[in-house]
């Protein structure tokens, strides 16, 4: 009898132990790039790049940009709205791909910009300056498209 219960009560446990195990699997999936509008890089009122946009305005958004992505087009960027202008901060946790972060004023003129932010860095990188917006690309396209400080962007949704 004894036998019995102890044979009943681990075939218990272990069933139970599988359910919880069970319960607790976690799947990650890759985020992929939702085309939610288009954002236009201009040097002296001439078009230096069109690009297709991911928007992050809410606090989940600007908290997670680019995170747990492993590829974007090179014509593929984030913009990031913030309702304040203010010197912000950003940092690459979880970040596998280099990006070149441009951070735009209110009056949307690119003001300052690090350029290849290494991945899973959790350096701070600050704007040094205070703006409203943030446009997140591929490491080095700053360089490639020869962008500087007052250079404007516009975007539509």
């Amino acid at each position: 009898m004894k036998y019995s219960f102890a044979v009943l009560f681990l075939a218990l446990v272990s069933f139970t132990a599988c359910k919880e195990t069970e319960s607790k699997t976690i799947t990650t999936e890759k985020i992929t790039f939702t085309k939610e509008g288009e954002l236009r890089i201009h040097k002296n009122d001439s078009l230096l790049v069109q690009l297709d946009i991911e928007f992050a305005e809410t606090e989940y958004e600007v908290q997670t940009g680019l995170m747990y992505r492993d590829h974007m087009e090179e014509k593929q960027g984030m913009l990031f709205i913030f309702p304040d202008v203010s010197v912000h901060s950003f940092y690459m946790k979880n970040t596998e791909i280099p990006l070149d972060i441009i951070y735009i004023d209110e009056n949307l003129n690119i003001a300052s910009f690090q350029e290849n932010a290494k991945p899973f860095d959790e350096t701070g990188l600050s704007s040094l300056v205070p703006i409203q917006y943030v446009l997140e690309v591929n490491a080095g396209l700053a360089e490639k498209w020869n962008l500087e400080v007052g250079d404007k962007i516009t975007y539509n949704r």
